[in-house]
Formats: C-alpha cells, sequence, structure tokens
C-alpha cells in the first residue's frame, strides 16, 4: 500500500486487484442495482443487503439474486460473470410503505425454477415470507408486532428444515418460528427453558402450537447477526455487547465466548470446516477465534473504520504436504478439508475427490491456508489469509525446543523485518499442562533475506503429539501468513476458561418445546431490570451529563456508578482469554486493502467465479476471479460472446 503513494491514488476507487492466484477484476456490465442505475439517498435508511440461491434451472441460468434499497425490494435472474445485467426486466420487484426490508434469506432446500421461499424482515419488527417467481406472499409473522417490536437484524432458515427459520432483533432476541403455525393474536406467554451466562431461553406457553417455538435473550443491546455452523449443529451470535457466543443449536448449550477489543460486534462468520469463527465490529479489528480451542489465535488490522461484513473464500486456498506442493487458487473447483463438516452441505468435485487420493497415501496430512475477507464503513475490501504458523501456534514452552528469531512483544518490532523463520520440534507424549514459566530457548540471530515479493513468517513445525495441528508439513512455496513478529509465549496455553462444555449430551430444545409438562419454572420478564439496563447502556454511549433527564441525586450517583462498572468489566476482560491484549496474540496484515466504493460497504459473498460485493448507495458489484473473465472489455455488451467463459 505504501508504494501506492498518497493524495488522489489512494481515494481513487479501484476496479481491479491482484493476490497470488491472479488479477480480480470489477465487471462494469455485470451491476446490479435500481433500474434507473441513479445512486441512492441512503442517510437514514437500513443497509443494503443481498442473498443467493440456484434454482437449478436446466438453462444454466440457475442463480437468482435478490436485493434491498431503501423501501424497494428486487429479484433478478444472477448472470454473474457470464452476460451482462438487464436491469430491465426483474422477475419481481416490491415496494413497502411505512417500513423497510433490512434483511432476507432464501431456503436452498424449497428452491426451484417454479417456486422460491424468501424470508424479509423488516425495520418494524414483521417478517414476510414471499415467493418471488409465483409473485405470491404467503404468511406474515409478528404482523401486529405483539412479539417484539424492534427492527429485525438477520433472519436465516435452520439449515436442513424446509420450515423452521430464525430471527434477530435489535432488542437482543432471537426468535425460532415455523411457518406452519400461526403467530396468535395476544402476546405470547413464556416458560424458562434454559438459562446459562449472558442468555436465556423461553418456550412458548400456548394450548396449541403457535409462534415462536423459543426466544433466545442474548446479551444485553441488540443482537446483529448470527451465523450457523456448516453442519448446523451451533450458533454464533455477535452482539452490540461487544461479545461472541458459540452455542449448541439444539441443546441451546453456551459452548464458548469472546469479547471485542471495543464496542459492538457487527458480523461473524464460519469458516467451510466449522474450526475457526471470524468476527469484526466497532474497534475495525477482525478477529479470529478458535472453536476447539475457545480463544482467540489472531486479529486483523486493515480497516479504517467498523468492519460490518466478514466471509470465508471456501473456493481459494493452498495445499502443501511431502510431495511436490499442489495449489488449488483462483478455480472453480471448491475446495474441501479432509475431515467431513456438514451432511448434505458439501458438493462433491474433482477437487475434493483429488485431495482425499493425496490423503489415503503414505498418511501425509495435508496443511490449509485459510482465506477470508472483510469489508467495512472505510469502503476498504480486505483480503487476509490464514496461515498454518497462525493455526499451530507452538505447544507450552515448557515441552518445545526452539530455535527462532521472533522478537519478544515487549520489544518494538524492526522495520526491516519482514521475515520470521520459526523451526518448532515437539517432543512425542502426551501433553500436560505445567506451570513452571522458565524454559531454555535458543535464539539464533540469522535471518535470511526475503526476495523481492515475498512476506511472511515460514513455519516449519514437527509434532507427533495429538495437538491438532499437522505433523511434517513443509514450508509453502508460495507467501506465507502477512502477520507481524509476534510473542509465542501466550499462545499455546490448554486451559480454556471460557470454553463451556456439557458432562452430559444436552436434548434437543426443539423437541422440548413441544412438551411443556417438562418445564417447571414460568419466566418473567421484569420491567425495572430492562429499563435500568436501557440507561447504563444509553450512559455507557453517550459519557454526557445532557443526556440525563432526571437532575436528582440518586440518579446521578446510580448512573455514574453504573458508568464505573462497566469500565471496571471491560478492564477485567482486557488481558484474559475472553480479550486478549493486542501484543498477546499475531496480527494480521490483509493481503490486500482496496476503497472499491464512494458509500460504505455492506455486503461481500464469495462464488465459484467471482466475488460479489454492495455498497450504499445501491450498486451490487460483481469482481471475476483470475481466469473468469466472460465479458469482453469494450463497452457494448452486445460485442460479448454469447455466455461462454473464456
Amino acid at each position: 500500500m505504501a508504494a501506492e503513494g498518497g493524495g488522489k491514488e489512494m481515494n481513487e476507487i479501484k476496479t481491479q486487484f491482484t493476490t497470488r492466484e491472479g488479477v480480480y477484476k470489477l465487471l462494469t456490465h455485470s451491476e446490479y442495482s435500481r433500474p434507473n442505475r441513479v445512486p441512492f439517498n441512503s442517510q437514514g435508511s437500513n443497509p443494503v443487503k443481498v442473498s443467493f440461491v440456484n434454482v437449478n434451472d436446466q438453462s444454466g441460468n440457475g442463480d437468482r439474486i435478490c436485493f434491498n434499497v431503501g423501501r424497494e425490494l428486487y429479484f433478478y435472474i444472477y448472470k454473474g460473470v457470464r452476460k451482462a445485467a438487464d436491469l430491465s426486466k426483474p422477475i419481481d420487484k416490491r415496494i413497502y410503505k411505512g417500513t423497510q426490508p433490512t434483511c432476507h434469506d432464501f431456503n436452498p432446500l424449497t428452491a426451484t425454477a417454479e417456486s422460491v421461499s424468501l424470508l424479509v424482515g423488516f425495520s418494524a419488527g414483521q417478517v414476510q415470507l414471499i415467493d418471488p417467481i409465483k409473485k405470491e406472499t404467503s404468511k406474515l409473522f409478528n404482523e401486529e408486532r405483539l412479539i417484539d417490536k424492534s427492527r429485525v437484524t438477520c433472519v436465516r432458515w435452520v439449515p436442513g428444515s424446509e420450515s423452521l427459520f430464525l430471527v434477530a432483533h435489535s432488542s437482543g432476541s432471537l426468535y425460532l418460528y415455523n411457518v406452519e403455525h400461526t403467530c396468535g393474536t395476544t402476546p405470547p406467554h413464556y416458560q424458562l427453558l434454559k438459562q446459562g451466562d449472558g442468555y436465556a431461553v423461553h418456550t412458548c406457553k400456548s394450548k396449541s402450537a403457535r409462534n415462536p417455538l423459543l426466544r433466545w435473550t442474548v446479551g444485553e443491546g441488540a443482537l446483529n447477526e448470527f451465523a450457523f455452523s456448516p453442519d448446523g449443529k451451533f450458533l454464533a451470535c455477535a452482539s452490540q455487547d461487544g461479545f461472541l457466543r458459540v452455542f449448541g443449536f439444539d441443546a441451546a448449550e453456551l459452548h464458548g465466548t469472546m469479547k471485542s477489543y471495543f464496542g459492538g460486534l457487527l458480523c461473524v462468520c464460519w469458516s467451510p470446516d466449522g474450526r475457526y469463527i471470524v468476527a469484526g465490529g466497532e474497534d475495525d479489528l477482525v478477529t479470529v477465534w478458535s472453536f476447539s480451542d475457545c480463544r482467540v489465535i489472531a486479529r486483523g488490522h486493515g480497516h479504517k473504520s467498523w468492519v460490518s461484513v466478514v466471509a470465508f473464500d471456501h473456493c481459494t486456498t493452498s495445499v502443501e504436504d511431502s510431495d511436490p506442493p499442489a495449489e488449488f487458487s483462483g478455480s472453480d473447483e471448491e475446495f474441501h478439508e479432509q475431515i467431513h463438516f456438514g451432511g448434505g452441505r458439501d458438493r462433491a468435485n474433482s477437487s475434493q475427490s483429488h485431495l482425499s487420493k493425496r490423503n489415503s497415501t503414505d498418511g501425509r496430512p495435508v496443511s490449509v491456508t485459510y482465506r477470508f475477507g472483510s469489508v467495512g464503513q472505510d469502503t476498504q475490501l480486505c483480503l487476509w489469509d490464514l496461515t498454518e504458523d497462525i493455526l499451530f501456534p507452538h505447544l507450552p514452552l515448557s515441552r518445545t525446543r526452539t530455535h527462532t528469531n521472533v522478537m519478544s512483544s515487549t520489544s518494538p518490532p524492526a522495520t526491516g523485518a519482514a521475515t520470521t523463520n520459526t523451526t518448532t520440534t515437539t517432543a512425542a507424549a502426551a501433553t500436560t499442562t505445567t506451570t513452571t514459566t522458565t524454559t531454555a530457548t535458543t535464539t539464533t540471530t540469522t535471518t535470511p533475506t526475503n526476495p523481492p515479493g515475498t512476506n511472511g513468517n515460514n513455519t516449519v513445525s514437527s509434532s507427533s503429539g495429538n495437538s491438532g495441528g499437522p505433523a511434517n508439513s513443509l514450508p509453502a512455496p508460495l507467501p506465507r501468513s502477512n502477520s507481524l513478529p509476534h510473542s509465542s509465549g501466550p499462545a499455546g496455553g490448554s486451559t480454556t476458561p471460557n470454553c463451556h462444555t456439557s458432562s452430559s449430551k444436552g436434548s434437543s430444545i426443539i423437541d422440548s418445546t413441544f412438551i411443556a409438562t417438562g418445564v417447571s419454572k414460568f419466566a418473567t420478564l421484569s420491567l425495572h431490570d430492562t429499563r435500568k439496563e436501557r440507561h447504563e447502556k444509553d450512559h455507557k454511549r453517550n459519557h454526557s451529563m445532557g443526556h440525563i433527564s432526571s437532575k436528582s441525586s440518586d440518579k446521578l450517583n446510580q448512573l455514574s456508578s453504573a458508568a464505573r462498572t462497566a469500565k471496571a468489566d471491560a478492564a477485567k476482560t482486557l488481558g484474559t482469554l475472553l480479550c486478549p491484549r493486542m501484543e498477546e496474540v499475531p496480527l494480521l496484515e490483509p493481503l490486500v486493502c482496496k476503497k472499491i466504493a464512494h458509500e460504505r460497504l455492506t455486503v461481500l459473498i464469495f462464488l465459484e467465479d467471482c466475488l460479489v460485493t454492495a455498497c450504499q448507495e445501491g450498486f451490487i458489484c460483481t469482481w471475476a476471479r483470475p481466469g473468469k473473465v466472460g465479458l469482453l472489455s469494450s463497452q457494448n455488451p452486445a460485442n460479448s460472446p454469447s455466455g461462454t467463459v473464456v
């Protein structure tokens, strides 16, 4: 980035960018927007969101796109890199009065060329089920706003289900619905089903089946986004209180938590194999969290403002083993790791079968580089690589002989040190937790010179213990992690106090919602408590005397003590496994960090032959992957080849 200079060049919007697999190019003819192509005045409106579904159309144009702009909702055939977008012929267009669409989700199980099930959440709290192909509005949930009056922040079909869906609100509540059930004409009464640290689950108390089946109350403040794991068994929730909470969905068990470095968390996503979760938010960072270890393993700093979307690119990854390294990147072959992650979710392809053959020969392991991306309110797109030196850090130092020139986190990094080559040899044994901190560590002072155009930490790990990392992996010929030098000290702890596991396997909560006899407690929400929480939240946000309506000394004392408590709570989590200090975990640098829009970015989706971004002006952009440009660069789209991929 530094080489590009400052001033005018820094504010110039990029139409292409280069990674190790090639050049990504913006396809101007594949831009989707409102038919008049006029930039939308986004002041005070909800974020533009995009949903995709494939209807398995025989013609080859099976992809469908839905997006909301202000009060409008559009549904088009998505032609991607193949043909130019024809905005004059939307399959369906809807304009809403009095409320705005905020989010939407297709059900991939029921989608056909004749019918699709699309859920749409609204700013006033309602959820609509529509079929934009048949142009039907089949049902409206929470129509009278008796269930929740706050804005819908996220809506998702439950994986593997044709009828169950989950809805999050800015109230901090999460509701499970069944499309077959009605919502009732009176506010629902709830019974407490399960309670835990920072969450409670209630079932609807009713003589007949009605929505919602369940209500989850998660954290404090808005629940900004949630995401199901690839196998559908776990649920990750990103909340305004800054906490990531990961639940076992069926049993409603809290698996683990993480705290943002500052402010609320706005977005969350899972790696394709379910091993890692990435979250972003108001601290301008992307945070990588290990599902198995329940701890932060890396942070990425590249954005200059809030991070609005994070997403993994399951099509771009590199594979390495003892043979000459193979690489799958920038192709339409979707990569899947050697473990099975999620029935019905993975699609068989040549890449997967090729990998399984490689894995079965000689027992050689395959190590993986994960690629993920992020977009933010700073109008920038960042791409990140998560490499094995970050994923598989050293075991506890008392068991390790290390030859390294990785700098200590207490000393400032030297400007010229672009590469840190680390070699770790670990004794084979069952790992035992030890409290000794003094270890004989040999440090070598030789730093090999990096050839031009390469960067990162080349790590060679050899481990025969069951550490979760690959053994006998060789360094890849590709550029390694763009992580800054970091201390390996705090990274190897085996105790995870913020990881919650239940001794007995919890029964499914969805089943138990239909058995009211098993519930003994009746839960009531105290209005006084919620008001008190709102006061505390408002004071945390404003820190201003002008926002306090009453001048009584009691209220002043109450609010000031609440502010002190909030600061104390934040200070308690900083430096713990919930929220490590910046110097305690590796800091990633983005592979790519480009300004690609005039307005804040709200969408990032990785598809097989392209990636899709959208900004608040209502423009949905398609970026062709290297070698996937199907359109000519000619200004006249009529000159482009008819649907063939070059």
